[in-house]
């Protein structure tokens, strides 16, 4: 069932992330204003609900460990690892949204979340070409508002579907 696209507080939303915590470590530290739906996590990355999404099922992907360059602060271990996981999110995504694309995506600045991340955002069936892409992911287009209770049943089904994963498939 489509849901509408609310305006994003903009104004807000760049204050938060250029004058608050880092949102992942605070997220991770249990603090009330920066909470998130957990979808899985290892002993070093945490996959989570995006708060204001623009696609539902859109997913992000941190090291817990503050890291804010995918390249530089990542040694080849690491940062396979890191991809491992995004792809066993990604996949989970995928069997449960069934979406004609899947977009993976890492953004932020030193300026404003430096805490590197991933974006996995599953683009749904049918949705217009023009609609498609930046569009599709841009807040300045809008973000979902979801009612509570099905984030919370479509994140238990992205939850068993990566428990499900199993690594070198």
């Amino acid at each position: 069932m489509p849901t509408a696209r609310q305006p994003m507080d903009l104004t807000s939303y760049t204050a938060r992330a250029r004058n608050g915590p880092c949102f992942v470590c605070a997220f991770l530290a249990g603090e009330p204003d920066y909470v998130h739906e957990t979808v899985f996590e290892d002993e070093d990355h945490i996959a989570f609900m995006d708060r204001w999404p623009t696609l539902e099922g859109k997913v992000l992907v941190a090291p817990k460990a503050h890291i804010e360059h995918a390249v530089r602060d990542l040694d080849e271990a690491a940062y396979s690892r890191l991809m491992l996981f995004v792809r066993r999110i990604a996949l989970a995504v995928e069997a449960v949204c069934d979406p004609e694309r899947t977009y993976l995506y890492s953004l932020g600045s030193q300026q404003g979340n430096a805490h590197l991340h991933w974006h996995i955002a599953p683009l749904p069936h049918g949705t217009p070409y023009q609609e498609q892409q930046f569009h599709a992911l841009m807040t300045e287009n809008g973000v979902l508002n979801l009612p509570h209770d099905r984030t919370s049943t479509l994140t238990a089904r992205l939850r068993e579907a990566a428990r499900g994963f199993r690594p070198g498939t």
